[in-house]
């Protein structure tokens, strides 16, 4: 017989619905993304050929043989698509037509043109007196949400903490916010099981070689302390726990928990073992329980990632300072800044396969920068790497120039304050020239602070992306340029903080592609796409959870309330 779970005993516990499928990219197809080709002369030669060209259709379909050619037609429609087959009619020379193969859409980088033709029109522009920052956000778009996880959680908990079944052992692993991610939902898992979690053990990830504990990140006592009325929390396990595993932790059973396990998993399969042994580990723990949970787990995980977790001592105090710096060199627009996490470190332009204007060396250093950080797994046979389709699919990391394009282009002028959340960019002197032509007041964590001060963080990458975080954390605007867990919890903290309001710029990355692959395109016409982009990002600051998405990204409605649900609230528990 079972011990007491959250969510009953016995046969009556009432179990979550199956966890929902793995996220997955959706690919958008462009009707255009071969191109169509140039025209061909006119005269007596186009006539022929088309003559010639009317005759075979016409004999095809008359002999009704179109079905022996519909292979061959859906091959050369494909190669069209990915670009193989694109060519362009140059020119006539001697009644002759030359014809040139085009390069595939997205196959070159063409941004560095765009920005050479539309830069004398933001020159221009530099004395404006309008700045989209002070304009950004429409006020009819906040929707008076309020914090109210305390109640919702309240509502179906013990009035007082049930006892133990266990001890709850994970690892987290990743980045800073993939840490984050499996610290909440570790929170949860406990509270479900009626198990006492112990401080998550942190992995040394190979690519974020970061050898920091949970204390050197998070604030370790004030954790304990927040959760201390819903989820007992200790720092490490019981002397006489740990002696009946022959005081070796790697001796106690490691649950292999699949990936978005639902919470009828966790109470049919991990609840026995954990009662039988006392305590178990799974590691590791990185999206371990489904996004879809009752309200009550979903209560929790908001309990724990916006109130339990806030970064140890020594990251608060220079990251407050940061802020404060941030505010008062915006002075001259009230203290509102822009934050823009930019994505293009070395390892990430690797990553995503995509080609720039490097040439061979660039080629050279991503291949080396490929096989040092995941050993051999873009040489799998078979792997076909088509930067041009990735581009154009939104795949590739926007660099500096190219946020600066849509930036000015949504209004925002060369006065506004602008900081930079990135690790070390690939290239950095080449890259981030022209994104400090368009926006001087620009800002890093290295600018921002003295090298004494930053001395202590140097070598940890979950520290300085505290660092980054907080100072995003309460910008005016935030811009995200690559996804990943670090925007996605940005931008749900800043709809916990901002009313319901992500205030955060998200780019249709597909349609910036189309745009900086015309670098024809007028200004006028570029500035008008960008200012609809801007519009679409305030549309969808204060979207809502749907049942396939993250409370950490979205909190409404599960751990945030209507201002007027929130005021028939105030008996929430405190804490």
């Amino acid at each position: 017989m079972h011990g007491l779970s959250r969510l009953g005993t016995g046969s009556n516990r009432s179990v979550s619905p199956s966890p929902p499928s793995s996220p997955r990219f959706r690919h958008g197809r462009y009707k255009n993304f071969a191109g169509g080709g140039g025209g061909v002369g006119r005269g007596g030669k186009q006539s022929a050929a088309n003559k010639i060209v009317f005759v075979l259709i016409s004999t095809v379909f008359r002999r009704k043989g179109v079905l022996l050619f519909a292979p061959l037609l859906y091959i050369s429609g494909m190669l069209l698509y990915m670009g193989l087959l694109g060519f362009d009619v140059v020119s006539l020379k001697n009644a002759v037509v030359v014809v040139h193969r085009r390069s595939p859409p997205g196959s070159v980088y063409r941004s560095p043109q765009l920005f050479q033709k539309l830069w004398p029109h933001m020159e221009a522009e530099s004395n404006a007196t309008h700045n989209a920052l002070m304009t950004a956000w429409n006020l009819k778009m906040h929707q008076g949400w309020k914090p109210c996880v305390n109640s919702i959680i309240s509502k179906t908990g013990f009035s007082e903490l049930p006892k133990s079944n266990g001890f709850l052992i994970i690892e987290a692993n990743g980045g800073l916010n993939q840490q984050r991610l499996s610290i909440c939902d570790a929170v949860a898992v406990a509270w479900l099981l009626n198990a006492t979690l112990v401080i998550p053990i942190f992995h040394l990830n190979s690519v974020w070689r970061d050898s920091s504990k949970f204390g050197d990140i998070f604030d370790e006592e004030f954790f304990i302390h927040a959760l201390r009325n819903h989820v007992n929390v200790v720092r490490e396990l019981p002397e006489d726990v740990l002696q009946r595993f022959d005081n070796n932790i790697s001796n106690i059973v490691n649950l292999r928990v699949k990936g978005w396990s639902s919470t009828a998993h966790y109470i049919q399969k991990v609840l026995p073992k954990l009662e039988a042994m006392g305590a178990v580990r799974i590691a590791p723990f990185s999206n371990r329980l489904a996004y879809s949970v009752p309200s009550n787990v979903q209560g929790v995980r908001c309990l724990s990632n916006f109130q339990a977790l806030r970064f140890a001592e020594p990251i608060r105090t220079l990251a407050d300072k940061m802020v404060e710096r941030m505010v008062m060199n915006s002075s001259h627009s009230g203290g509102k800044y822009v934050s823009v996490h930019l994505r293009f470190e070395t390892d990430m332009v690797a990553f995503s396969c995509c080609e720039y204007d490097g040439g061979e060396e660039e080629k050279r250093e991503m291949d080396i920068a490929r096989e040092r950080s995941w050993r051999g797994k873009f040489r799998r046979r078979g792997r076909v790497i088509r930067p041009g389709a990735n581009r154009m699919d939104g795949k590739c990391p926007l660099t500096p120039l190219e946020v600066g394009l849509m930036l000015r282009g949504m209004g925002f002028n060369n006065n506004t304050s602008v900081f930079v959340a990135a690790g070390n960019i690939y290239k950095a002197e080449k890259y981030m020239a022209p994104l400090k032509q368009m926006f001087p007041l620009l800002e890093t964590k290295n600018t921002l602070t003295t090298p004494e001060e930053l001395a202590p963080f140097k070598g940890h990458s979950s520290r300085l992306a505290a660092l980054d975080y907080t100072v995003c954390l309460h910008s005016e605007v935030f811009v995200t340029t690559q996804g990943g867990n670090f925007p996605h919890f940005l931008m749900g903290h800043r709809r916990y903080l901002f009313g319901g309001h992500a205030k955060t710029i998200k780019p249709d990355k597909r349609k910036l592609a189309l745009l900086f692959d015309s670098p024809h395109i007028r200004w006028e016409t570029f500035r008008r796409q960008m200012k609809d982009m801007l519009r679409h990002s305030d549309v969808k600051g204060g979207e809502l959870k749907k049942p396939s998405g993250s409370v950490y990204t979205f909190p409404m409605p599960d751990c945030m309330c209507k201002q007027t649900e929130a005021a028939a609230n105030e008996s929430s528990l405190s804490f």
